[in-house]
């Protein structure tokens, strides 16, 4: 199977594969709940050899905490604290009171992003916006500029052609996925295909297909094509990213680091190459985990992130930030003219 399209059938069929193992069944209290949940972890989660995590240890640990006399906060903090051992910013239990996230994959790195230094002092807030999509000219108008928080926001065609249009004098294009949480697979193919020149390898994915921690299908590999009737873009491209680049900003990360013409600059991401797997406890619980493999083009798992490109890792500068620089924007932008001997007349 060739098209990322394809990839939701790819993980039914694992819901299917799934559903042909006996369904243990668990009662409604405080243990059995948690020995629900650690089960349906335990047969799911697609990370466990990766991270080099003993789930079986980590029951021993957290089990004999639990007591049905427990308060119902202090119980699901300890069940919240049992999925932290995954170290997944994938994995999430939601009740009708709380929702557990894991922060460490970003909190314990610098944030390397300041969205008002760039509106302020690059664009005097005279920025443009469409979609979900912040855009302009930097550098006396030779580079373009384009923001995309969120790859939730979906990214209309006609936008992006106008967008290109009203670039088309510019040497390089600066695409800044900073604190992108990541979104829709759908439109990181949508922003990849207008920087083909051919159709490419853009992944694979290899999908749970029983409770074994080792046991997955073969990868399957999806294709992406140029956006062939549409404005493409194939002049240099520098992808700036941090810690807080995450899912399926990570995923557009990994894919555009392979295409020629590209520089990844800033810090490595924040990974998460799993794709979501959703099931419930007894006592309504929502459970959220990584439970499919997604892989970069050259068959690499980016789980634990995307590094730069070799001599663009860059942290920004509190000091250079203080005098209304960016500096790792500026290192983007210097990416792009090391593509040209000098800086050429771009009407030539």
């Amino acid at each position: 199977m060739k098209r990322l399209g394809y990839i939701a059938v790819l993980l039914s069929i694992a819901c299917v594969i799934d559903a042909c193992h006996e369904i243990e069944e668990f009662d409604n209290g405080m243990s059995g709940n948690f020995d629900a949940l650690w089960t349906t972890v335990d047969r799911h989660y697609c990370f466990f050899e990766q991270k080099n995590i003993d789930w079986d240890s980590v029951y021993r640990a957290y089990k004999p905490r639990v007591n049905d006399t427990m308060d119902v906060f202090a119980y699901f903090d300890l069940c919240a604290e049992m999925l932290d051992e995954l170290r997944d910013g994938h994995v999430n239990l939601s009740s009708s009171f709380k929702t557990s996230y894991y922060r460490k994959w970003w909190s314990d790195y610098p944030q390397n992003y300041n969205e008002r230094l760039i509106q302020e002092n690059y664009f005097n807030f005279e920025y443009n916006q469409a979609g979900g999509l912040t855009y302009g000219l930097l550098a006396d108008s030779t580079i373009g500029y384009i923001r995309y928080p969120s790859f939730s926001y979906g990214i209309g065609e006609g936008t992006l052609d106008l967008i290109f249009y009203q670039m088309k004098d510019c040497l390089g294009l600066v695409i800044d996925i900073r604190d992108n949480g990541g979104g829709n697979l759908t439109n990181v193919e949508v922003l990849v295909s207008r920087f083909l020149e051919s159709e490419i390898k853009a992944g694979a994915i290899s999908h749970k297909t029983g409770p074994g921690h080792n046991e997955f299908s073969e990868p399957y590999e999806f294709f992406y094509k140029p956006a062939y009737d549409h404005v493409r873009w194939l002049r240099p491209v520098s992808v700036l990213t941090n810690r807080s680049t995450f899912s399926a900003a990570n995923n557009f990360t990994g894919i555009m680091k392979t295409l020629p013409m590209v520089t990844i600059v800033g810090a490595t991401t924040g990974g998460g190459s799993g794709m979501p797997f959703s099931s419930e406890i007894p006592c309504g619980w929502a459970v959220r985990m990584s439970g499919s493999r997604l892989y970069d083009p050259e068959g690499n798992e980016t789980e634990g992130g995307v590094s730069p490109t070799d001599g663009y890792a860059v942290d920004l500068d509190p000091d250079a930030e203080a005098k209304g620089i960016d500096n790792m924007l500026e290192t983007a932008i210097g990416a792009i003219y090391r593509f040209y001997d000098s800086e050429p007349d771009v009407a030539n």
